[in-house]
């Protein structure tokens, strides 16, 4: 068993008096992640699943008392899928603020309810966390070096769910189930998405474009619609932590690209699913790209994890002069060229960049080298 980077974080918040809300997409071990945590405390709990309608009709619009009664005399409570109650935000708040030796644990699948039932109502009242797939941080410490040597080719076309990681025999069958009926299944029950297939249409047309820039409009070409609506459901896809999306850099420099984009995924493992793409390495044309989506979206975890802040972007210039990643934190730029073929590797950042921008380091991340940037 893979143990989490966020459980002891999320252990030192107990007790603090507020709310702690894990939020991420669906699979990603979030329930699981809760159970440890309550197994290994000593005060009585309860579990409340918001799959069943008689929980999600207890937990809306309850008032104090009735509340307490829920409760008893539990002194932890576990809320599971808290965004498929109505109003969850206010029966949170009056739990956090009237019974202050609760210590409230709530999961939820999707941001985008969860942050618009929750934000107002428990301003100041929460710690919230985000989990996502396995991490190479996560994995080097519960099963070493060898280990995440030996399974990186397996987590660049398979991808790094916890399922999927545990269960490799079963991979592409477990892959094949996460994005045909969990991964957006909150996306695809709000009201005003109406045209279901265009969602997976534009999951296929950004695998494909992972590591190149992207246009809203062409895309929107490509699957029949228009740039509003992509760029609707990209927004969308990110609040579901199915892909993020990186800007250019651009501080008024000559020749910079201002307005471009790249989108990525937060698992490889999803991006070759919508291809049906799992084909060994040594058989596949898109090597550069799955190892350029793979350190992009593990730093991204990395740095969330262990709260550093950090601004995200990558650099070109009309003249293709680039640099695949760049961090800005405290006013310094970190440069990261990716390179599968270590033999390949050769760092030399534009004259452009480096005359522009304060660069605190720079680094080219091969397979040798990857891990020390992930742990």
């Amino acid at each position: 068993m893979i143990t989490r980077t966020l459980q002891k974080t999320i252990e030192k918040r107990m007790f603090q008096g507020k709310a702690i809300i894990l939020v991420g997409a669906r699979q990603v071990g979030k329930s699981t992640l809760m159970r440890k945590i309550v197994a290994k405390r000593e005060e009585n709990h309860i579990t409340l699943e918001c799959d069943d309608p008689q929980t999600r009709q207890l937990l809306t619009d309850s008032n104090t008392e009735e509340l307490r009664a829920i409760i008893g005399n539990n002194q932890i409570v576990v809320i599971d899928e808290a965004q498929l109650v109505p109003n969850i935000g206010q029966t949170m708040k009056l739990i956090v603020d009237q019974m202050p030796h609760v210590q409230l644990l709530v999961s939820g699948s999707s941001a985008f309810e969860l942050h618009n039932r929750l934000n107002e109502p428990l301003t100041g009242r929460k710690f919230e966390y985000r989990l996502y797939p396995i991490t190479t941080e996560e994995q080097l410490a519960s099963q070493g070096v060898l280990t995440v040597r030996q399974t990186l080719d397996f987590r660049l076309i398979y991808g790094s769910y916890p399922d999927v990681m545990t269960h490799r025999e079963d991979a592409k069958e477990l892959l094949t189930e996460l994005v045909s009926s969990y991964l957006y299944k909150d996306l695809l029950m709000l009201d005003n998405i109406r045209k279901p297939v265009l969602i997976n249409k534009l999951l296929v047309a950004l695998a494909l474009q992972v590591g190149s820039e992207v246009s809203y409009n062409e895309i929107a070409q490509t699957i029949g619609t228009d740039s509003k609506t992509v760029e609707k459901y990209i927004d969308l896809l990110e609040k579901c932590y199915v892909v993020f999306r990186l800007n250019a850099l651009s501080r008024n420099v000559r020749n910079e690209l201002k307005k471009s984009k790249k989108i990525y995924f937060y698992d490889n493992g999803v991006r070759n699913a919508l291809l049906q793409n799992y084909a060994p390495l040594e058989m596949r044309q898109d090597v550069g790209a799955l190892w350029e989506n793979f350190f992009v979206s593990e730093r991204i975890k990395f740095n969330h994890y262990h709260r550093h802040l950090v601004n995200y972007y990558f650099w070109r210039t009309t003249n293709q002069q680039e640099i695949d990643l760049i961090e800005e934190s405290d006013g310094m730029f970190t440069a990261f060229e990716m390179k599968w073929n270590p033999k390949r590797a050769n760092l030399a950042l534009p004259t452009t960049f480096t005359n522009n921008y304060h660069t605190a380091s720079a680094a080219i991340i091969t397979p040798l080298n990857y891990m020390e940037w992930l742990s």
